[in-house]
């Protein structure tokens, strides 16, 4: 069985079923018997990683294995230093303290426009934000940066450890290589 990389488009659910409206996965050709290691919400964009490896899915998903995770965030209004100083601290959300993340400005990575595209003020400038995170809960690089004042426009992850999305449109798989295999067992 093959482990994927797929670059998940907004809107897509990270399953094989359609719920609510929202498409699947099940409309992208994917290969039979793979399984998402890990999880985006519909309204996130990118790297999903797809794999019929248990063990694989484990080291992937579980926080204990504490896999990095780079998701680059579209913000209302120009995030600054102090913001991302926090955001390196850790902060205590509703479910608890979160760990230190990496957090950086990021220059705009001059992405293709998203369909549909994020809401437009005139008066209320974006910018953007590099996180990673070695933890995965439930809407987390939403809730951080809403909770630092920076409230989310649009989500990508862009890295899950040392693979990237580049090259890959939205919509778009390959398979891994084994090296690449072996990079993320390590």
């Amino acid at each position: 069985m093959p482990t994927i990389i797929f670059n998940k488009p907004y809107g897509v659910l990270s399953q094989f079923t359609s719920e609510h409206g929202h498409p699947s996965l099940g409309g992208f050709k994917l290969p039979a018997g793979i399984y998402t290691a890990g999880r985006l919400d519909h309204d996130s964009e990118g790297l999903l990683i797809l794999t019929s490896e248990g063990s694989l899915q484990a080291r992937i998903a579980d926080p204990r294995h504490k896999m990095p995770k780079v998701y680059w965030a579209q913000v209302e209004r120009e995030i600054d230093e102090d913001a991302v100083l926090k955001l390196r601290k850790g902060l205590t959300l509703k479910d608890g303290p979160t760990l230190p993340c990496g957090a950086r400005l990021l220059p705009d990575p001059a992405l293709p426009a998203r369909t549909p595209p994020i809401r437009f003020r005139k008066t209320v400038p974006t910018s953007w934000a590099e996180i990673i995170l070695k933890e995965g809960r439930n809407r987390q690089v939403r809730r951080m940066l809403a909770a630092v004042g920076f409230p989310v426009l649009r989500l990508i992850r862009r890295a899950i450890g040392p693979l990237t999305t580049e090259g890959l449109e939205p919509g778009q798989w390959r398979e891994l290589t084994e090296k690449e295999i072996r990079s993320l067992r390590v």
